[in-house]
């Protein structure tokens, strides 16, 4: 019980300065990226923060299976580096005794890993999503903002509106230039609404004002004053927002609508707990280490190990998404050979460390040469 409370208290600390370390990175990255956005005009400044935590959701789940792999992997590498493993392979006990504490502090990081794959990522995407195009959707209707000029989105139109006068839906001194196929047009208005009609489409209201029509060579000219006169600022389609790819959809929704993009996703969102859990037991029988030897060559394996499982599984997702293989045989066969080089890693280090094994009867025969040539 001692040894079990010692190494999960070891365990914790150590997961926070990895979670912590990753954690940090990542926010740095996606701040630079997400600025960089923001000052291309790409997103609304005001919602930076918002982005950011959006983005630190969807990266959450390979953050703790990485926290989590690395922490276990860089506690059992400290106990055979500080020779405790050497006492506590000489007390009698197993390396298969290190399961359980193993366990009992990864199996909370493995349900959080869960929740945040198959509920807290699909939200992410879809509010980041509904962040982007609600900006996209404001742009269209901020053409006809106060004191600036501002293209559409189809490049095609320019408005312009001096000031706002009394209610606030209504500008004053509108300029709104068209360009069409073989023809330009310029509106302008003392005054203007912006009205949205049954179907849910808006429309800068003009009026009291002119229209001037002409052809790019100018060779026909028209003027036509009106008092009222419409042009469309947003489409009713427009106005609906949201990611509908398969990364966004809830997980009820791709069980309900099993498309091969759907399976896909669900074969990634169920392959990541089963990562966080797999690579944790993995991490026990490599974390070994010669007490001699430095200890950043075992970082560097489990660095190529975490690449190559994340990559098999994103090549068994991508094989799944174009419908050469099905669910059902696509989800379980890397998982089933982590779990297969977990049960052979261990055999291996139980029967090097076993009693019996011929470096240890070697080492044992040793010693007991070494005291007898003290004794005389």
């Amino acid at each position: 019980m001692i040894f079990q409370r010692a190494l999960r208290r070891e365990l914790v600390s150590t997961a926070g300065a990895v979670f912590t370390t990753l954690f940090t990175i990542t926010i740095t990255i996606m701040l630079i990226r997400i600025l960089g956005q923001a000052a291309g005009g790409k997103v609304a400044s005001q919602d930076v923060v918002a982005l950011i935590g959006f983005a630190a959701l969807n990266y959450l789940p390979i953050i703790l299976i990485l926290t989590s792999f690395i922490s276990v992997l860089l506690v059992v590498t400290r106990s055979y580096h500080d020779s405790e493993m050497v006492v506590w392979f000489a007390s009698g006990l197993s390396l298969s005794r290190w399961i359980r504490p193993v366990l009992a502090f990864g199996l909370p990081i493995v349900l959080l890993t869960g929740a945040l794959s198959f509920v807290a990522t699909p939200w992410a995407n879809r509010q980041s999503a509904e962040f982007r195009e609600r900006f996209e959707r404001r742009e269209d209707i901020a053409k006809v903002s106060p004191g600036k000029f501002q293209e559409s989105a189809a490049s095609n139109r320019i408005f312009f509106v001096e000031a706002v006068s009394g209610e606030a839906n209504r500008v004053r001194n509108i300029f709104v230039n068209t360009f069409l196929p073989g023809q330009a047009s310029v509106v302008v208005a003392s005054e203007g609404t912006i009205e949205t009609d049954q179907r849910g489409d808006k429309f800068l209201v003009m009026e009291r004002g002119r229209r001037y029509d002409a052809t790019d060579d100018a060779s026909e000219f028209r003027i036509m004053e009106f008092k009222r006169y419409g042009v469309l600022v947003a489409r009713q389609s427009e106005n609906a927002v949201g990611d509908k790819s398969a990364r966004s959809l809830p997980t009820m929704e791709l069980l309900r609508n099993p498309t091969t993009f759907n399976r896909g996703e669900l074969l990634w969102r169920t392959a990541l707990p089963l990562m966080c859990l797999l690579l944790m037991l993995l991490a026990i029988p490599l974390g070994f280490v010669n007490p001699r030897a430095g200890r950043s060559g075992n970082l560097l394996v489990a660095l190529l190990v975490f690449v190559m499982y994340s990559n098999l599984v994103s090549v068994l997702q991508a094989t799944v998404v174009q419908g050469r293989l099905s669910l059902a045989v696509g989800w379980w066969p890397i998982h089933l050979l982590a779990g297969l080089l977990v049960v052979g890693l261990f055999l291996l280090r139980l029967n090097v460390n076993s009693r019996y094994h011929p470096s240890v009867l070697w080492r044992a025969v040793r010693y007991g040469r070494a005291r007898r040539e003290r004794a005389q």
